[in-house]
């Protein structure tokens, strides 16, 4: 078995409120590099028990259902299905800092694949952060 992680940050220059309301929205991921669309599927549209599916631009799609939620703090979520993994538990947190606001997206997950699959995955996923938290810089400071 094959563990690994991603952390990623961007610093926004806005406030903590603005970051909340945007990223809160977790059927609004204009954001989310390659995010064809988003739709509920849980009655529940805020906090812990909500449940998304994500379609991208390349056919996959990935649901989610969200584990944790502290307003203005973090909210985590599991992927259920759509990702080659075992486990993939993610958390977006934001906290104040003195020239904006920062913004860590992390995750940990492990998976049965090959060495070199699982590798050319968490490097997939690295720049599929970095590419989405550039988006969302520039939807923050608009």
């Amino acid at each position: 078995m094959e563990i690994g992680f991603v952390k990623k940050n961007i610093v926004v220059k806005t406030n903590i409120n603005n970051v909340w309301n945007f990223v809160s929205k977790i059927d609004s991921l204009n954001w989310l590099e390659g995010q064809k669309s988003t739709k509920f599927l849980s009655q529940k549209k805020r906090g812990v028990g909500t449940t998304r599916l994500i379609s991208f631009e390349d056919g996959s799609m990935v649901e989610e259902c969200i584990v944790g939620w502290h307003p203005k703090k973090y909210f985590s979520y599991i992927a259920t299905s759509g990702l080659p993994l075992n486990s993939y538990h993610a958390t977006i947190s934001m906290n104040e800092i003195e020239s904006g606001i920062k913004i860590l997206w992390e995750s940990y997950f492990s998976s049965n694949e090959e060495k070199s699959d699982f590798y050319t995955f968490t490097k997939f996923l690295s720049k599929f952060y970095v590419s989405s938290l550039r988006n969302l810089k520039v939807e923050l400071e608009k």
